[in-house]
């Protein structure tokens, strides 16, 4: 059998994307947080990228919350399998990003931006009866994801960028 060149997908903020075997999705986080889900059955899943952890005004459809928002977003990805026949209890969960990208004015917030967002995600995911299998999230700077939507891999880099803090490091995970 002749292994398909994956179909590359870049999602910028407030996106999200479902694809099967043939699908590659690419992001890359600050203080916004993805989610994946992947089903090991049918090798199929998706990943979202939100913004903001609540609030909003309905989608353009007009059947639930914009996925630049946490409920928006989850809730999304949750129609779309089950519109495959598929349970979002039968997919595995991984939890990305919330990185706090401004550190000098992190004293000044109540709750940073991408703080709010991991706890939102942790809560829906929760209250869905799941726990991600992985999750890398918090600490400062930007993180780049691949999602190999035929295997479940999320491949993350994760840049340290804290300025006068003597920081800059380069780490790079597979889960």
């Amino acid at each position: 059998m002749t292994r398909l060149t994956p179909i590359e997908i870049y999602l910028k903020p407030g996106e999200l994307f479902f694809g099967d075997e043939t699908t590659r999705l690419r992001t890359i986080l600050g203080s916004c947080v993805a989610i994946t889900m992947w089903h090991p059955g049918r090798r199929m899943g998706g990943m979202c990228h939100f913004m903001l952890p609540g609030g909003g005004h309905p989608d353009r459809a007009g059947d639930g919350l914009s996925p630049r928002f946490a409920e928006g977003a989850l809730n999304s990805m949750i129609r779309e399998a089950r519109r495959l026949g598929t349970r979002e209890l039968d997919y595995t969960f991984k939890l990305f990003g919330g990185g706090n990208m401004f550190p000098g004015i992190a004293g000044r917030q109540q709750v940073p931006i991408g703080e709010a967002n991991v706890q939102r995600a942790r809560t829906l995911l929760g209250e869905l009866g799941v726990r991600p299998v992985a999750e890398h999230t918090g600490g400062y700077g930007q993180r780049v994801l691949v999602m190999d939507v035929s295997n479940g891999v999320v491949w993350m880099r994760h840049d340290d960028t804290r300025s006068g803090a003597g920081v800059n490091t380069h780490g790079e995970l597979a889960c």
